[in-house]
């Protein structure tokens, strides 16, 4: 499949051009050509030395992420950034980023994965940017406690050895549950607002703790890498059905 028509498809299915104004990131094809041919797929969170390398070793002729190298523009390509070019352009491997587009898709996105292994139902978008949604809410198929949750969330994720974390100021029985993976804690209010018992996200920062505590709700801090692999591995899938090979790239950070 030439470069530039699975760009195009890529872009369709996320709507990318929605998110054109809300994220820094620049989504769609970073690096690369249009008219290149592209028969494998390497998959990976972050666009690093790391993934690159390991693509260039798989063979692939494409590395998609959910972390390019592109943020709020370009002005020079220098020190580790060439480093990270220059391993993309030497392989011929093209960059292919999808950041909130990603997050904020409903069936294939991070938040969507997020809650397929805690078995959300009746479930709506959640996580307001703009006129666009990056997360999910739903409800648990029965009432449960929020170390459950962590039990859960801790057996399907990959969290480099750092577990979940939790600030387990909410009710007994967790029912409703709002997901912005990754660095959503910025959105307790809004899960606040709607009601939630629990808001799952990747980490948080320091005003959660007393926000959450005042207001009964939890927070489930399940590492900002460990909750955006799903995205990229169901594109992976998406990926297959449309007869490409794909790679998965797992490096995990531990944050």
């Amino acid at each position: 499949m030439h470069c530039g028509d699975l760009c195009d498809r890529l872009d369709e299915l996320l709507d990318t051009a929605a998110y054109a104004d809300l994220d820094a990131s620049a989504n769609g094809l970073q690096i690369g050509r249009r008219e290149r041919e592209v028969d494998r797929v390497a998959v990976a969170v972050d666009a690093a030395e790391a993934t690159v390398e390991a693509a260039r070793e798989a063979g692939a002729d494409l590395l998609l992420t959910h972390h390019g190298l592109v943020w709020d523009g370009l002005e020079r390509v220098t020190g580790r950034d060439y480093d990270r070019v220059a391993g993309l352009v030497e392989g011929d491997v093209g960059l292919y980023v999808s950041h909130l587009p990603l997050d904020g898709h409903q069936k294939l996105g991070n938040a969507a994965g997020v809650g397929d292994v805690l078995g959300l139902a009746d479930r709506e978008p959640f996580g307001t940017m703009g006129p666009e949604e990056i997360g999910q809410r739903g409800r648990l198929p029965e009432p449960a406690a929020v170390g459950d949750l962590r039990e859960r969330l801790a057996a399907e994720l990959n969290t480099g050895g750092q577990g979940v974390q939790v600030l387990d100021f909410g009710p007994e029985a967790v029912e409703d549950v709002a997901v912005v993976t990754g660095s959503g804690v910025d959105w307790l209010e809004e899960a606040i607002e709607v009601g939630a018992d629990a808001l799952v996200t990747g980490e948080g920062k320091q005003f959660a703790y007393h926000e959450a505590r005042e207001a009964g709700v939890h927070v489930v801090l399940a590492g900002h890498y460990a909750t955006e692999t799903f995205g990229v591995r169901a594109l992976a899938g998406r990926l297959e059905e449309w007869g490409l090979e794909t790679t998965y790239i797992d490096h995990p950070t531990g944050l």
